[in-house]
């Protein structure tokens, strides 16, 4: 992302989520009411020229993948909570608007992202009507410079206890170092402690037209001052992971028998580069 200016992916994003609410068939995976409010009259002509056509079914399919990822973070909150846990931590969180859903009344949520884009999401909720949740803290980072443990402490997030994190959106666009760094910070929390996150397959582990799908992506993202950097196979990432106890890894074909199946439209996701995870200490 470049240094002065908002993130565009996530406004890309957000304009998916805020297109599943008006374009696709019932029941909706991910039901967001304010998806559509966050943008506002600023967006809407975007917005406008993003709704379902079948002749573009990989980005039909990308939309499935980011609204089925927000959904299972959330789905596994709500486990989480249910066990105990008070700390929901957004990790690159853009334009989410869980904080100003959420059904859990003592979860205190956590944003973390960069300035640059806190400042963007902000702005968009004063112009749009939407106050700030009490339960919610902004705490600005650049994931390549700033340590998150001590941006999360001086937040006010309590380490001595478990906590949930998303991480959707944020794993390509990271160094290995940096990855890492995050992952061993998470690691070091008490048991109980999740995370969620998606992550994309290398170009050489991908079948000959998803190559090209690959390609296109990667060209566009780089085009927005945001490329990718960081890629995993399945083995890859599990054993980066190896200080968590339990791991859940859904290609594809999980995801849509989770969340797309008996569906009356053509949303679902299509290839195989995008997975989700989620592991527990």
């Amino acid at each position: 992302m470049q240094a002065a200016t908002p993130s565009r992916t996530a406004l890309r994003v957000a304009l998916r989520r805020a297109a599943h609410q008006l374009y696709d068939a019932p029941p909706l995976v991910l039901d967001d009411p304010i998806a559509v409010k966050i943008l506002g009259h600023d967006y809407a002509e975007d917005l406008r020229r993003t709704p379902q056509r079948p002749d573009r079914p990989y980005s039909i399919g990308l939309r499935a993948f980011l609204v089925a990822r927000s959904r299972y973070a959330e789905d596994l909150l709500a486990a989480a909570v249910a066990h105990g846990v008070t700390q929901y931590v957004l990790l690159g969180a853009g334009l989410d608007t869980f904080a100003h859903r959420n059904p859990h009344p003592h979860l205190r949520v956590f944003e973390v992202d960069h300035p640059a884009t806190q400042a963007w999401k902000r702005e968009l909720l004063l112009k749009n009507n939407l106050p700030a949740p009490k339960n919610l803290t902004y705490a600005p980072i650049d994931f390549e410079h700033h340590t998150l443990g001590e941006q999360l402490r001086s937040a006010g997030f309590d380490a001595t206890a478990p906590a949930f994190f998303a991480w959707l959106g944020v794993v390509p666009y990271l160094t290995l170092p940096a990855f890492r760094a995050t992952v061993a910070w998470i690691a070091s929390l008490p048991r109980g402690t999740g995370v969620v996150l998606d992550y994309g397959q290398p170009r050489h582990a991908l079948p000959p037209l998803e190559q090209l799908s690959h390609d296109s992506l990667t060209s566009r993202v780089a085009q927005a001052g945001e490329p990718f950097h960081l890629f995993f196979t399945p083995p890859e990432i599990a054993a980066e992971l190896h200080a968590f106890s339990t791991i859940e890894d859904m290609g594809s074909q999980e995801i849509n028998a989770r969340y797309f199946a008996r569906r009356t439209d053509a949303l679902k996701l299509l290839g195989t580069a995008g997975r989700l995870l989620s592991a527990r200490l």
